[in-house]
């Protein structure tokens, strides 16, 4: 196996690895959830109901969104009584996948040769 095929080896393992955070943050509704959370900038977390008022979502769906955010380790729950807020704390191992399979990309896409053009 050369060596170019084993790094597309290792990278599509790091993509495998990275695919829950990569999900949470590629769908725009959880994209406009992060910039609303991050205007509305209380950094000790934001109710499900305040994130709501400010989206075009309904309560239930931006719930569903905040959960997979959770899920993905990108924010965190605080609860007060029965309230809860939800605050962006990255779990720092996905975090670290994520920046190492980019750098990989970056990498390999340096060393690929020019395709822009077709050979004759």
């Amino acid at each position: 196996m050369s060596d170019h095929q084993k790094d597309i080896n290792q990278l599509a393992q790091e993509f495998e690895s990275c695919r829950r955070i990569l999900l949470a943050l590629g769908d725009e509704n959880r994209q406009h959830l992060i910039l609303e959370m991050m205007r509305i900038g209380q950094c000790s977390g934001v109710r499900v109901g305040t994130i709501t008022e400010k989206s075009h979502l309904s309560r239930p769906a931006v719930s569903h969104h905040i959960q997979i955010l959770k899920d993905a380790g990108l924010l965190k729950m605080r609860k007060e009584g029965t309230k809860n807020y939800y605050y962006f704390d990255a779990d720092t191992e996905a975090i670290d996948q994520l920046l190492t399979m980019i750098t990989h990309v970056k990498e390999i896409m340096e060393r690929l040769p020019d395709r822009s053009r077709a050979d004759d």
